[in-house]
C-alpha cells in the first residue's frame, strides 16, 4: 500500500469518529473498510476505493469513490455481494492475481507458456 493513501485516509476524516479501520492493498487500487460512529455512537460502515494516478505535471493525486452502509443493510449487502460473487466465479474462473512492489510500476506483461531456450553460441 502506498504511504500516501494509508496517511490521507487518516488526515481527512479525523472528526471522532473513526472507530476502526482495514485498509487493503490491490494492486493499483486500495480499498479502506472504516467502521464510524455517529453522535448517538451507532456504528456504520464506508468502503473508500482509492486510486493513485499521476498528474499532468508529475504530481501524485488519487480518484476516491466511497459507499457508507448502514448496519440495518449489512445482511442485504452482504448477501447480494455474496451472489453475484458467486455467479462470477461460477461463469468466469478469477484468477488471483499475486502483486509485488516492482510489477506495480510495469505495465502487465502476457505471460509465455511456451518458448524455446535458445543457446546463441551455438548458432
Amino acid at each position: 500500500m502506498y504511504q500516501e493513501d494509508f496517511d490521507n485516509a487518516f488526515s481527512q476524516e479525523k472528526s471522532g469518529d473513526d472507530i476502526y479501520s482495514r485498509p487493503v492493498r490491490a494492486g493499483k487500487r486500495t480499498y479502506f473498510f472504516d467502521v464510524k460512529a455517529t453522535k448517538n455512537n451507532d456504528y456504520y460502515l464506508t468502503i473508500t476505493e482509492s486510486k493513485r494516478k499521476v498528474e499532468k505535471d508529475g504530481r501524485f493525486s488519487y480518484d476516491k469513490h466511497k459507499i457508507f452502509l448502514y448496519k440495518e443493510d449489512f445482511e442485504k449487502f452482504a448477501a447480494g455481494l455474496e451472489e453475484v460473487v458467486k455467479f462470477i466465479k461460477e461463469k468466469c474462473p478469477v484468477q488471483e492475481r499475486v502483486y509485488t512492489e516492482s510489477s506495480e510500476n510495469e505495465a502487465p506483461q502476457p505471460e509465455r507458456k511456451d518458448f524455446t531456450d535458445i543457446d546463441f553460441d551455438k548458432l
